[in-house]
Formats: structure tokens, C-alpha cells, sequence
């Protein structure tokens, strides 16, 4: 697979980097994964786990009873929910929510945060629909692949001006326009925090590459990256279109490709993208 160091090994870049806050992976994650390399992960041991921080715990389980889930019963505990889920999908969401608490959960972040959560929801349902990746993992690069925003937005005075540029940028790639003003990028941060915290490398090199839209035409890259890649050019389309937003430049620069990779027609791109429509009518 194609495989672009995020971070560079320039002196001035390295010390950049240094300079930009990388939350250390939790101790409650690290916990979690350990017990999910064993041979045959126990759900009551990993409810232990998570049932060790009760916050965590009260949030996973409004999560996991959540109308979006539509769980038939109600879980009562952090071992049911993980019983009725599945222990991957509860790992998923309990990865997401100490994310939020390590990277901030003021009242600044919460659309950051929504948008983060109706991605995750876009990207599952397209993975599920398509069957082109785990629920888990779809999940999980929903919440995490713009999450060097916030970080870039702490380090960069002008990060929100070099976000606005990006974004009306019609000829250059989002990342491209970032790397000029800040010699890095939301995705290569990103990236650089998911193999930190130990997430799936399909999930970080996704990361990396969310924004790379040439890397769906290139058979050097494994086809799980690329399915999430192009399955996130949907989601956003689909996301923009439920604000009412109906055009997307990164739609126009992405588009073809994504579902060229996705081998969907534009009408078959148009239903999958009014289905999704119906889901977001969903509350989390």
C-alpha cells in the first residue's frame, strides 16, 4: 500500500510537530485494547474495564440505547450494551468518547463534535450498505477523521482563516492549502493521533489520505483505505446536502472518483445518497 509519513524529518517541521498538542492515549484505552488482543476478549472483563470510569460508562450506555442503534431493548448496563452491540461497536464508541474528552468538550467544539458524530453515522450506514468495511471501523474513521482540526485550531491563531480558504479553494486540495500556511495538515495530525492511540492502521492511513482524492485510482493503496476514503466523499455529500448545502466543492473534486471506486453509477450514487438523507431524520 501507498504509505506517505505523515510527519516529515525536517528539523523546523519536527519541532512543529512538537509544538502541537497530541493527546497520549488514554489508560482506559489502552486497557481496552489489551483485552480485545486476547484470543477470546470477555465482555464481562471489558465491561470492568469501562465500568471502572462511571462517566464513561453513563455515556456509552445513552449511546448505545440511542434511537440510531435501534436496539428492541433497552441495555441496563455496560455488559448488556455490549451483548446487544457487539464488543467491537462498543469499543468503537467508547473510543470516540474518550476523544472527546481528550481533545476538549467546551461549548467551542460542539459542532465540531456533532458534525464528527453525523459523519460517523453517514459512514456506517455506507459501510453496512455497501459492504465495503466493518461497522466498527467505519465508525471510527467517521469520528476521527477530522479530529487534527481542533488540534491545528488550539496551535493556529489563523487556523479557522486557513479553514475558509481551503474550503473555497476550487483548484487545490483542502490539505495542500493548509500545508502552505502551516507546513502540516489536519489529516497528517490526525493520522499521527490515531496510530498514537493504537487504532486500526485502516483507520489511520484513511485519515491521512481523506482528503487525497487521486489515491482512489491508485491500485498501490489497499482497497479497505480506499473504500473509506471514497465512502467519506459520499458522507460529506450526503451531510452537506441535509444542511441544505447543494453544491460541495470537495464533491466536484472527489466525486467521480469515489464512486468510480465504489462502482456506482450516478443514479445508484443519487439513491444511496437519499437514503442516507432519510437516516439523518434518526437522533442520536
Amino acid at each position: 500500500m501507498s504509505t506517505v509519513a505523515p510527519a516529515k524529518e525536517s528539523s523546523v517541521e519536527d519541532a512543529l510537530l512538537r509544538s502541537i498538542r497530541i493527546p497520549p492515549r488514554p489508560s482506559l484505552l489502552l486497557d481496552l485494547q489489551q483485552e480485545l488482543r486476547e484470543e477470546d476478549p470477555s465482555p464481562r472483563r471489558i465491561a470492568q474495564i469501562i465500568g471502572n470510569d462511571v462517566g464513561m460508562s453513563g455515556a456509552l450506555l445513552k449511546l448505545a440505547n440511542s434511537p440510531f442503534f435501534g436496539a428492541v431493548r433497552k441495555a441496563k448496563s455496560v455488559e448488556q450494551a455490549i451483548n446487544f452491540l457487539g464488543i467491537n461497536q462498543c469499543a468503537a464508541l467508547l473510543t470516540g468518547l474518550l476523544a472527546r474528552q481528550a481533545v476538549g468538550n467546551d461549548g467551542s467544539l460542539n459542532q465540531f463534535w456533532d458534525a464528527s458524530a453525523r459523519r460517523a453515522q453517514a459512514l456506517v450506514f455506507i459501510a453496512r450498505r455497501l459492504r465495503i468495511a466493518p461497522p466498527d471501523i467505519a465508525h471510527t474513521f467517521g469520528l476521527f477523521c477530522d479530529i487534527g482540526i481542533p488540534l491545528l485550531m488550539d496551535r493556529f491563531d489563523d487556523y479557522r482563516d486557513t479553514m475558509a480558504a481551503a474550503e473555497a479553494d476550487e483548484a487545490r486540495g483542502f490539505t495542500a492549502v493548509e500545508d502552505e500556511r502551516h507546513s502540516t495538515n489536519h489529516a497528517a495530525i490526525g493520522c499521527l493521533l490515531a496510530r498514537n492511540w493504537g487504532l486500526s492502521p485502516d483507520v489511520s492511513w484513511a485519515i491521512l489520505h481523506h482528503h487525497d482524492y487521486d489515491v482512489l485510482d491508485d491500485p498501490a493503496t489497499d482497497d479497505a483505505i480506499r473504500s473509506l476514503v471514497a465512502a467519506s466523499v459520499l458522507a460529506e455529500r450526503g451531510i452537506a446536502r441535509y444542511h441544505g448545502n447543494r453544491e460541495s466543492l470537495e464533491w466536484h473534486k472527489g466525486g467521480e472518483p469515489a464512486c468510480r471506486h465504489l462502482g456506482l453509477d450516478a443514479d445508484e450514487a443519487e439513491d444511496l445518497l437519499e437514503e442516507l438523507h432519510d437516516t439523518f431524520h434518526i437522533d442520536h
